[in-house]
């Protein structure tokens, strides 16, 4: 069984791969040919926004944004302390600082009622300048927005969406990675739309934004001219190859991918139910106005339960499982002796000792996820 099931994935697409590369490898415009910006309009127009720039990574994407908002020492950046680490490491990297913030213990997404505690502890310190919240998009379930955004304009603050695993998903009907000043996703492959190695977009709607992360993201050129550079950039671009491969999975994805893995995870939901369950373990929540990309399906365990002893015995099955975070950020060692390490994140704490994530995705069949659902049941 695969976690994550890409070889699956691409046996259900390869004819229209294939030959989309074999175009790519025929024109041998392998870098910023006519697919790349082909992919952008595309990704623009299904997210509903006006600008897409695409990048070589989810963490270039999120660099790029606080590059051009010209973030850096003396800034005060909110993050959720129970995410992927690139989230605070792009602010700490661009000098400001990481002020974690904990975060729902349904949605695993920034709490809001915190993060305007973060913010007035921070104003009345007044030794950093309050300047962007980063909510991310956690599993694929877009954070809290209703809640999020108004605050960010009660304060002033910028607010940057992390979509790398919430590409697809939606609030009210309108798509991730529309709710920030600036979103961005990645499209690592394991990722809700992933591509056959490292890619990143950066949306907005902003055009002063969209010039400069442009500018940034190749070398600060000026313009359309690569050879003079007028700041400090990144090399930072989606090969053609992976731009193209992108536009068969993006029609996929929206024609039915979307739609499969919320049954596959409904499934589940059903599954543990019936097994008796529900009850002893916290199973993923479906909430009203919203609909998950689902890049994970992540339970949580009773504390008395060995997760390590749970997932080698998994294994035995023939089962895989991943732990996503085994670690609050604010204990990561490299922000040991900085002012990010003090936090009051109690919900990330136990989160982090209690999830696991299951086998998911959206061509996995009702049997596989009954055989998962029987064998968790067996050693708990």
């Amino acid at each position: 069984m695969e976690f994550r099931d890409l070889k699956k994935q691409y046996q259900v697409l390869k004819d229209q791969i294939d030959e989309k590369v074999q175009n790519v490898c025929a024109g041998a415009h392998y870098i910023s040919g006519p697919e790349v910006k082909e992919l952008e309009k595309e990704l623009a127009d299904y997210v509903g926004v006006k600008h897409c720039i695409t990048c070589a990574n989810g963490t270039d994407a999120l660099t790029l944004a606080l590059k051009a908002w010209g973030i850096g020492k003396g800034n005060a950046v909110f993050v959720p302390d129970f995410t992927f680490f690139s989230s605070g490491e792009c602010p700490a990297a661009e000098g400001a600082t990481c002020v974690f913030v904990d975060v729902d213990e349904r949605t695993y997404n920034l709490d809001a009622k915190k993060l305007e505690e973060a913010i007035l502890r921070v104003k009345k310190e007044g030794k950093y300048t309050p300047k962007v919240v980063v909510a991310v998009d956690l599993f694929g379930l877009p954070a809290d927005y209703d809640a999020i955004k108004p605050i960010c304009e009660k304060y002033n603050l910028l607010l940057l969406e992390d979509g790398a695993q919430g590409f697809g998903g939606e609030l009210h009907g309108a798509k991730a990675c529309s709710f920030g000043d600036i979103a961005t996703t990645s499209f690592f492959p394991a990722k809700p739309l992933g591509c056959y190695g490292d890619g990143g977009a950066i949306f907005t709607d902003n055009d002063e934004w969209a010039a400069l992360l442009r500018s940034y993201a190749v070398h600060g050129k000026a313009g359309d001219d690569k050879y003079n550079n007028i700041r400090l950039g990144l090399n930072s671009r989606l090969d053609t190859i992976q731009a193209a491969i992108l536009q068969i999975k993006l029609k996929a994805f929206k024609d039915y991918e979307v739609k499969d893995i919320n049954r596959v995870a409904e499934c589940y939901n059903e599954e543990f139910r019936v097994a008796g369950l529900d009850k002893k373990i916290v199973v993923p929540v479906f909430m009203d106005g919203y609909t998950s990309s689902w890049a994970q399906y992540t339970i949580q365990l009773p504390e008395t339960i060995d997760r390590a002893k749970l997932q080698e015995s998994l294994k035995k099955e023939g089962i895989p499982s991943m732990v996503y975070y085994m670690k609050p950020m604010h204990l990561q060692g490299a922000f040991a002796d900085t002012d990010s390490a003090i936090a009051d994140c109690p919900v990330t704490e136990k989160l982090c000792k209690t999830v696991l994530s299951l086998p998911l995705h959206p061509y996995m069949e009702a049997k596989d996820v009954t055989f998962v659902v029987e064998k968790v049941k067996e050693n708990i």
